[in-house]
């Protein structure tokens, strides 16, 4: 089939090239020319022949937004946009409702693979009617890993991103025990070889997944993570998580002190432990230590 896809950043570039690699034809835009088979929506929007599918693959928010505007007035009913970006659910049901009154189908889908993706395949969560996925079926089945999960209809529209975020959630929760973990090993004295302990693990444990192997190639390239400064952003799936979980009355402890520490890791001197130390030294006359 073919498929317009818009953005062409790390993920979109390889998601190309992995469909391409299955027999379809895309065409790609992006603002940067470089890269873009076409130079803009409506040039993108003209070489497709109807029904047309867009995949839209560019930063949540403002950025998804003014596409999708755009592309509503470029689509004819009948046609499809997939949002494939890390939107939030919420916007997934606003957008749909837009493009349902010009007849214009919408699907959202989570995506999960990383710079991993153009050879392993990338993990897929897509929300929305049977008719309008069905449309998009053949591309997700180019995109899926091989085997025989990796891909799920999860639901109605923003389910797929819904269900994408909580993963991302799951995620924030399984790297910070792995990085405590860590840290422990690295701080007593009768562990003297961190990396060939975490390396161990990949054979055998419970706890063994994708997530240590890259943490096992992290160390390879850098055993005590020395040339590394203790900051971690979040991308806001993390936030989004615990909004839910607040929404709907769901204890997320893990998730949420995970996303809490990376707030932490941004602070070089946390005021909240400068309350801490005061409040140590005022009921107990603990040392505090000055700049």
């Amino acid at each position: 089939m073919e498929l317009g896809l818009v953005g062409l950043g790390k993920m979109g570039g390889n998601m190309r090239e992995r469909i391409r690699r299955a027999g379809h034809t895309v065409i790609g835009y992006d603002r940067n020319p470089d890269v873009a088979d076409v130079h803009s929506l409506k040039e993108l929007v003209d070489s497709l022949k109807g029904p047309r599918v867009v995949w839209v693959m560019v930063p949540a928010g403002a950025a998804t937004q003014s596409t999708i505007d755009e592309l509503s007035e470029l689509l004819a009913p009948g046609d499809v946009v997939v949002d494939g970006g890390n939107s939030r659910w919420t916007d997934d049901e606003k957008h749909a409702v837009e493009l349902g009154i010009k007849d214009i189908g919408f699907v959202d889908c989570g995506v999960s693979g990383g710079v991993w993706g153009l050879e392993n395949g990338y993990a897929l969560m897509y929300g929305g009617t049977a008719e309008n996925v069905a449309k998009v079926q053949p591309i997700f089945d180019a995109l899926k890993p091989e085997g025989e999960f990796g891909a799920v209809h999860a639901g109605k529209v923003g389910s797929g991103h819904f269900s994408k975020m909580v993963h991302n959630g799951i995620e924030y929760a399984m790297m910070q025990a792995y990085a405590e973990g860590w840290e422990l090993l690295e701080k007593v004295d009768s562990v003297t070889d961190v990396r060939e302990v975490f390396r161990s693990w990949q054979e055998g444990t419970v706890i063994r997944s994708w997530l240590l192997d890259l943490a096992v190639n992290a160390l390879d390239d850098d055993e005590h993570l020395d040339k590394l400064k203790g900051f971690a952003q979040d991308s806001g799936e993390g936030r989004w998580t615990v909004e839910a979980a607040i929404d709907n009355a769901v204890p997320l402890p893990a998730i949420t002190a995970s996303l809490f520490a990376r707030f932490a890791s941004r602070q070089d001197d946390s005021p909240q432990m400068k309350m801490i130390a005061a409040l140590r030294n005022q009921f107990g006359g603990h040392a505090v230590e000055s700049k």
